[in-house]
């Protein structure tokens, strides 16, 4: 087992207290379906409609402080949903418009490592522009000073939106360097668990966009470099235990649908 004691208590603490508060707030959807809720039941569709609106965000309520409190025993700081910068030279901005462009029209392949480079060489020239930037989910720096932001997507992105997320990153680079020029910055498009399996995550989508090496990390790959190897099927087991424990308060829940 890679996670202590105290990092699974934290967890089963954050998913309990998520879906207690979804349950004090929580408003099923007012649309009438006689027919739907006749064949089903209130109870089933009320369940049906809450899973939808906890998927919505999933990524800000659990994922990402649930990988802060995995990343607390790796790293020297462990922060989500911050800031990665303010500020960005008009040279790199320039840089960041030429590698997109390049990848738009598939005359070069995405090469992180060749693209942070090309931003590093202008990033504190003169002419910083005010910039806001996505908001970074997950923000790592370890013991070296090394620095790693994520941007956590829903498990099947769409595939339109792969340019902004691409230049997301680029522009996090941008941003760090801008401030601190000696940095060590990798940027990473994270999706939490893999939809697919046992078949592998279908990354050829964005392969035409990303480096799926340098920038993606998917399911088991991003949370055991967050919290150590083992950290996803140690996750895994504490969302079940979570979920028995809670399964009679769950079902209380939900049978209030079908009183009256």
């Amino acid at each position: 087992m890679s996670l202590t004691k105290i990092q699974l208590d934290s967890i089963e603490n954050i998913l309990k207290q998520s879906l207690r508060h979804k349950f004090e707030t929580y408003k099923p959807e007012t649309d009438s379906m006689p027919f739907h809720t006749r064949l089903l039941g209130k109870d089933r569709l009320a369940l049906y409609s809450f899973i939808h609106s906890l998927s919505t965000n999933f990524g800000t309520s659990i994922f990402e402080p649930v990988a802060v409190t995995l990343a607390s025993s790796r790293f020297k700081i462990a922060k989500n949903h911050t800031v990665a910068g303010n500020q960005i030279s008009e040279k790199a901005l320039y840089e960041i418009q030429k590698i997109m462009d390049s990848l738009i029209s598939a005359s070069e392949k995405p090469n992180k490592l060749f693209e942070a480079q090309a931003i590093r060489k202008v990033a504190n020239e003169p002419q910083l522009r005010k910039v806001k930037p996505t908001l970074v989910d997950l923000y790592l720096e370890n013991e070296s000073g090394e620095i790693f932001l994520f941007d956590l997507k829903t498990v099947k992105p769409n595939r339109g939106g792969f340019k902004e997320f691409k230049r997301t990153l680029l522009e996090w680079v941008g941003v760090v360097l801008a401030e601190n020029p000696k940095a060590i910055v990798s940027t990473y498009i994270a999706i939490p668990y893999n939809p697919y399996e046992p078949k592998p995550y279908s990354r050829w989508t964005m392969a035409g966009m990303l480096d799926l090496e340098h920038e993606l990390k998917v399911a088991k790959e991003f949370w055991d470099f967050v919290g150590g190897e083992g950290a996803y099927e140690d996750l895994l087991d504490c969302f079940e235990r979570v979920g028995i424990e809670m399964r009679n308060e769950i079902d209380e829940y939900f049978s209030k649908f079908n009183r009256g």
